[in-house]
């Protein structure tokens, strides 16, 4: 049901982690970035470049600036100060933006919209991401994991996000990390049921709840009389209670009259 309701994802994911990005710092630099440096009045310090491998960039007159690990901000006051301090200008105004943002990402995989590679360009957590990336489809599971290098996966179910989101142990994204979404867990249902076939697996669901998404039993079947086949196993009786898993076959048996 998540899934069906992304603008409830959105008023959740919007009310949640408001104050960490009141504290974000902004956009450090790195290789491969590009920004574009105008001195206001001083077209020729004007330049639009990329930060090289070793996180420099070069400047007309002044040279070579270190601008990995630099914001917007601090790097338009180190030029600044190169400026006032070479003597070529006293007092200059200067105004730095971020092209590209090539050097933190994160990579979106699997059953999503549109999966890509997507810039940091500022703090995200799991579910902004996915959002970004047009959200996750109608045969995609209701969980997600979570890789990051040097890390066990994590497998994040999406309605705990959901439910959880703006909470301190809302997972926030890392440059490198990459989000997966696997293909829905489905089960199959046939026999005495008004909609057999297979469906989508629901967080939590038992076998009672698997007969109501197949619209029911028929006239002639009997809603505690079903069969389960798990794996490789050989059909047993199942009690309706039970939760249903991946790959599950429900059979729903013919009333004896």
């Amino acid at each position: 049901m998540i899934k069906m309701l992304p603008f409830a994802v959105v008023a959740a994911v919007l009310a949640g982690p408001v104050s960490a990005q009141q504290a974000y710092a902004g956009y450090q630099l790195g290789p491969d970035d590009s920004v574009q440096v105008v001195v206001y009045g001083q077209s020729e310090f004007n330049v639009t470049t990329r930060v090289k491998a070793d996180g420099t960039i070069v400047m007309p007159l002044i040279g070579t600036v270190k601008a990995q690990g630099e914001t917007n901000i601090t790097l338009a006051r180190l030029i600044t100060d190169k400026l006032v301090a070479g003597g070529f200008l006293k007092q200059p105004l200067v105004n730095v933006e971020i092209g590209a943002y090539v050097s933190r990402t994160v990579n979106v995989a699997g059953n999503v919209t549109s999966p890509g590679i997507f810039p940091l360009d500022r703090p995200y957590h799991v579910l902004e991401i996915l959002l970004k990336a047009g959200w996750v489809r109608a045969d995609g599971a209701n969980f997600v994991y979570l890789r990051r290098a040097g890390q066990p996966e994590q497998r994040l179910e999406i309605e705990q996000l959901v439910r959880t989101s703006g909470a301190s142990t809302e997972p926030a994204l890392a440059p490198g990390d990459t989000l997966f979404v696997p293909p829905a867990e489905t089960f199959f249902i046939y026999g005495q049921i008004n909609a057999p076939g297979m469906k989508n697996i629901l967080p939590g669901m038992t076998i009672r709840q698997a007969i109501a998404l197949a619209g029911g039993v028929t006239a002639s079947g009997k809603a505690d009389k079903v069969g389960l086949v798990r794996g490789s196993g050989k059909e047993i009786d199942a009690d309706p209670s039970q939760k249903v898993q991946n790959g599950d076959v429900i059979v729903i048996k013919e009333r004896l009259f």
